[in-house]
């Protein structure tokens, strides 16, 4: 396979989990957390990146960019996976403080300033796999892509 075809489908498949995370946002009403919304940058880079690829520079540079624009919306997503199983603490913002040692005031503060969406609770899982675990599979899977068509002579 040539590597401009390659470039194309993971550019493609870039553009599928977008369309697919804006889909469960707006038609299923399920807000992305920030992490969620981080995960989904490298995926617009990596778009770009396929598009300048494919129309303006032809250059191996950009293929290895994109690799790393997806390696690191899988990291991302293996990092807010750890937060929804509890491996480890995820963001202040994300996750909320302990609510211990707040007092009621202090409270209902936190609780009007919190964010929509947490990044430490799983709204929607398929196959047992969160919408986060599922990023970080097939943004690694993208990856090896690009890597792939890095290493096609064209």
């Amino acid at each position: 396979m040539s590597r401009r075809r390659l470039i194309l489908t993971v550019t493609t498949g870039s553009v599928a989990l977008l369309l697919t995370a804006l889909a469960f946002q707006y038609v299923g009403g399920l807000p992305p957390c920030k992490l969620c919304i981080w995960q989904r940058w490298p995926h617009v880079g990596a778009i770009v990146i396929g598009l300048i690829f494919s129309y303006v520079w032809d250059k191996e540079t950009l293929v290895w960019l994109g690799a790393v624009m997806l390696l690191t919306s899988s990291g991302i997503g293996l990092y807010h996976s750890g937060v929804e199983q509890g491996w480890w603490r995820g963001l202040e913002s994300c996750t909320g403080p302990d609510f211990r040692s707040l007092s009621v005031d202090e409270l209902l503060d936190q609780l009007l300033a919190a964010p929509l969406a947490r990044c430490d609770q799983i709204p929607w899982q398929m196959f047992g796999l969160s919408m986060a675990n599922w990023n970080a599979i097939l943004s690694m899977l993208l990856a090896g892509i690009w890597i792939l068509a890095a290493k096609v002579r064209s």
